[in-house]
C-alpha cells in the first residue's frame, strides 16, 4: 500500500538567538530558544508558547541534526507537547549563511523532520496515533514547518 500525505497545519515557530555550546565530539552543539509562534490549519490551530528549544548538532560540512521540543496551546485550550526530529543540509555557502543568521532561499536547503505529539485531551488523541512528516524553511527569526499526516 502506498502512503498518502494530508496537510495538517503550518507551524510558524519563532526563535531566539542561538546559544553555542561549542565543538563537541559530535560537532558544533547549539541550543536555539523557541520563543512563540502560531499553528494554522484546518485540523489544528493554536499558539506556540515560549517554552522550548531546538537542540542542534552541526557537522563541519554543515549537515545539521535537529531535535526540537516545545509546547503549543490549541485554540480550544488544550495543551500539545511537540518533539520534532529532523535534518537540514544544503550547499556550503548556504549553510554558512544560515550559521551567520542571514536569510536564505528555502529551495536551497533540504529540511525535513518527523514531528511527534503528546496530548491529554481526548479530542486530540488522533495526533498521538499517527505518523507525521514536515517540510521546513529556516529564516533568521523563525522556522516554518508544513506538517503532513502520513496515511
Amino acid at each position: 500500500m502506498t502512503p498518502t500525505l494530508a496537510h495538517v497545519a503550518d507551524f510558524l515557530v519563532e526563535v531566539g538567538a542561538p546559544i553555542s555550546i561549542g565543538e563537541t565530539a559530535h560537532g558544533l552543539r547549539r541550543v536555539v530558544p523557541i520563543t512563540g509562534g502560531v499553528v494554522r490549519g484546518v485540523r489544528l490551530k493554536g499558539t506556540i508558547l515560549n517554552a522550548g528549544a531546538d537542540y542542534q548538532v552541526i557537522s563541519p560540512d554543515g549537515f545539521t541534526r535537529l531535535e526540537a521540543r516545545y509546547v503549543a496551546q490549541l485554540d480550544d485550550g488544550s495543551m500539545l507537547y511537540i518533539e520534532n526530529s529532523g535534518m537540514r543540509f544544503g550547499p556550503a555557502e548556504t549553510m554558512a549563511r544560515i550559521m551567520r543568521g542571514e536569510p536564505v532561499d528555502p529551495a536551497e536547503v533540504y529540511f525535513r523532520s518527523t514531528p511527534r505529539f503528546e496530548a491529554a485531551a481526548p479530542e486530540h488523541q488522533w495526533l498521538t496515533r499517527r505518523l507525521f512528516i514536515a517540510s521546513g524553511a529556516r529564516h533568521p527569526d523563525r522556522v516554518e514547518l508544513t506538517v503532513f499526516e502520513v496515511g
